[in-house]
């Protein structure tokens, strides 16, 4: 974005960085995965939430949820080995593989919540596992062979969770309303942020 030669570009909450750490780049780029996907299922009543292709049983909704319980058990129970418990329990959960895509019965508030809330609690959790250990904190699942991923992998694996989603993301928020587009619109404000 070119701007003139008096005013300096300040780019939104969501960019990653120019030129930081491993660690910068990693947090940067899984903050405009969230909000990227977040403004892709913005503004939308239940029934643009529970909006499915006829070739799909996935919805935005269903996104919303799938990528909040990712980012728990990944920072939860591959990161530290501790139980889903809370929110999940009493959201209904039924430790089947296909709940959060499924589970309709949701107002787009809640649904909303569920997946800001989310977002706020594993930020946290990042930034503890990074103070404690780095990237190169070792996480508590294995391979069955004693092998041990470190937070990096666990980072990228959920990066690659969220490229998967948000691009179905595209698909589903355009056959809704039309909305389209790569980034979030500079004066947008995800909800954890505002």
């Amino acid at each position: 974005m070119s701007t003139p030669d008096h005013e300096i570009w300040v780019p939104p909450p969501w960019e990653p960085p120019i030129d930081g750490t491993e660690a910068e780049h990693l947090t940067g780029a899984l903050g405009r995965m969230r909000a990227t996907l977040r403004w892709k299922a913005d503004g939308l009543d239940e029934a643009g939430l529970r909006h499915r292709l006829p070739s799909s049983s996935l919805s935005l909704g269903g996104l919303l949820r799938h990528l909040a319980l990712a980012e728990d058990y990944y920072l939860t129970t591959k990161l530290r080995g501790e139980e889903l418990v809370e929110p999940w329990r009493s959201l209904g959960h039924d430790d089947t593989d296909e709940w959060e895509f499924e589970a309709d019965h949701f107002t787009a508030a809640e649904t909303y919540a569920v997946f800001d809330e989310a977002v706020v609690r594993n930020t946290r959790r990042i930034d503890d596992a990074l103070a404690e250990g780095g990237l190169d904190l070792v996480a508590h699942i294995d391979d069955g062979s004693g092998n041990h991923p470190r937070l990096r992998r666990l980072l990228v694996d959920l990066l690659e969770e969220y490229a998967r989603h948000t691009g179905h993301a595209d698909l589903l928020r355009e056959a809704v309303d039309g909305r389209v587009g790569e980034d979030p619109p500079e004066d947008w404000t995800p909800a954890w942020l505002a």
